[in-house]
């Protein structure tokens, strides 16, 4: 018999697909916010860097000062923060006031994200876990294949201050979700602010944000690059690209959700292994198919779907691990997580960029597999005779009350 989803996990959801959203749409209207308040498109594109470098930055900085609070006090004050912030850059009169909203809106996102994936691995029924935190996952991943494409939309139609609208709405309804159905779950308990910091001195956490790090720098280098990939390739016009980013966002969930099942199957760490592994295996098609000659829009379809499966597969095991490695402070070690995911996202993104400017944009699935290749060395290595169930891999959690 399925298992049900409450309805507490599905705002979970909403919320993910809220902050996703507004991570990344602003970079679909800026033509129209440059134009809009008389600025260079360049100048217009820092927006998208200062969220990410706040969201970054903020994510374990808020994760220590909020550790304490109930789950739910910080989800909905976030989203809170997240909506008035939004309407706030919808109303922006001009660039600096936009970019302090933005600077709000992503440090509220970093702590409803934080927060978010700290309530769905407490709150989840026993051996449930990765399936919960496949379901605040996704709401990320659909952020990219139908949140970002409806917000450019909107804003393309009707201005973009539109598009700061939509999300404050969706942030808006996603506060009254939380504060109408999440569980109670209570904060961490009082401890020395050395405690609640031990996370950063944990040799265990630190080595698996090394790996969330270095698969964010060498996986989603193709992911950023993978128009340029498709037209060096396959040749084909901007049809054929978004064809293949919304394989990205459609395979993307499916590995979302695989990754959470197999999680609660085999426990975090042997997932770890398994994804890592297949991520660096994709890429490595991928790079052979760019120096092949091959030009069949069809397996490269295929590829990157292959690819995206794994890609998006990661977020639940990992965070599993990172929990299991410091349960005492495990909305802290997540939101290292989350940092270093970002940070490898904008790193893959320079590095990407001179390889496609030196050696060409075949070659970037072949880098991102070494980045890889060391990402996958530093996985945890799994006991042969474990006899834990995946459950009691995860680590202990914080009870409800």
């Amino acid at each position: 018999m399925p298992h049900r989803i409450p309805p507490w996990l599905l705002v979970l959801f909403a919320a993910l697909l809220a902050t996703g959203t507004d991570e990344f749409v602003i970079a679909g209207v800026l033509p129209e916010v440059a134009e809009s308040l008389d600025v260079t498109v360049s100048v217009a594109g820092q927006l998208v860097t200062a969220f990410a470098v706040v969201y970054a930055l903020g994510a374990p900085t808020l994760a220590v000062v909020l550790d304490r609070l109930p789950r739910r006090l910080v989800l909905g004050g976030g989203l809170v923060v997240f909506t008035v912030a939004n309407a706030a850059a919808a109303l922006a009169p001009e660039y600096w006031t936009l970019m302090a909203s933005r600077i709000v809106a992503a440090l509220a996102a970093a702590s409803v994200t934080s927060a978010a994936f700290a309530t769905a691995a407490s709150g989840a029924p026993e051996g449930r876990q990765g399936s919960y935190l496949s379901v605040v996952t996704a709401g990320m991943t659909v952020a990219l294949f139908t949140g970002v494409p409806l917000g450019t939309l909107l804003g393309g139609l009707y201005g973009w201050r539109a598009t700061f609208w939509l999300i404050a709405a969706v942030g808006a309804l996603s506060a009254l979700g939380v504060f109408a159905t999440a569980p109670r779950i209570a904060g961490s308990p009082a401890a020395p602010l050395a405690d609640r910091l031990s996370p950063l001195r944990s040799l265990p956490v630190a080595r698996l944000v090394t790996v969330t790090f270095l698969c964010g720098t060498g996986g989603l280098m193709f992911y950023n690059y993978i128009g340029p990939f498709t037209t060096a390739t396959v040749g084909g016009g901007a049809d054929l690209r978004a064809g293949m980013l919304l394989i990205v966002g459609l395979l993307g969930l499916v590995g979302a959700l695989f990754g959470g099942r197999v999680s609660d199957a085999l426990g975090p760490h042997r997932t770890l292994k398994l994804v890592v592994g297949g991520h660096l295996a994709a890429l490595i098609l991928a790079g052979l198919f760019g120096v092949s000659g091959v030009t069949s829009a069809i397996v490269l379809g295929v590829l990157v779907a292959l690819w995206s499966t794994f890609a998006w597969s990661l977020n639940p095991p990992m965070q599993g691990s990172v929990l299991a490695a410091a349960p005492q402070a495990g909305m802290t070690a997540m939101a290292l997580n989350i940092s270093g995911l970002y940070l490898g996202t904008g790193v893959g993104g320079a590095i990407g960029g001179v390889v496609v400017s030196t050696l060409g944009a075949s070659y970037v699935p072949f880098v991102g597999a070494v980045l890889m290749l060391v990402a996958f060395s530093l996985t945890p290595r799994v006991r042969q005779h474990a006899t834990a169930t995946p459950t009691e891999e995860a680590g202990s959690r914080t009870p409800v009350s």
